[in-house]
């Protein structure tokens, strides 16, 4: 008795109707919308599936299909994440920080990149420094 393949949806784009899924052990097969079980309009990428195949012209290709987990939704992401920590500073100070963000930025990044040319590294770290720990205050 053969096991039926088995893999995750590489990509699938419903708009062209097709897409690759990575077999388990194996080369990536191609999936036609035929292929889809009823009522399924499309796949989305890490979306575990098992499938009939076939040798096609270029490569392996999906018969049929049969989605084993669904795509995680939006919000099963959420419900999986940290509880927030305590924030280091109030709404106002971030306010200000946000501010001297936005004024340095236009001040030392804007005006090399409007003469076409990147800022220099060191400028460069200094200012991704900046905006990184605006970013971990905000998303605390």
């Amino acid at each position: 008795m053969s096991a039926v393949p088995t893999g995750k949806v590489k990509w699938y784009d419903v708009d062209k109707g097709f897409g690759f899924l990575a077999q388990e052990e194996g080369e990536d097969v191609y999936v036609r919308s035929s292929a889809l079980p009823a009522g399924v309009e499309g796949l989305k990428a890490g979306q575990r599936v098992e499938f009939g195949m076939a040798a096609g012209r270029r490569g392996p290709q999906a018969l049929s299909l049969k989605v084993i987990e669904p795509a995680p939704t939006v919000r099963q992401n959420t419900a999986n994440r940290r509880e927030p920590v305590e924030r280091k500073h109030t709404p106002d100070e971030l306010h200000g920080m946000v501010e001297d963000m936005i004024t340095l930025l236009e001040a030392t990044i804007q005006p090399e990149l409007r003469k076409g040319k990147y800022p220099d590294r060191k400028t460069a770290q200094k200012i991704s420094e900046v905006v990184r720990a605006v970013a971990r205050e905000l998303d605390s």
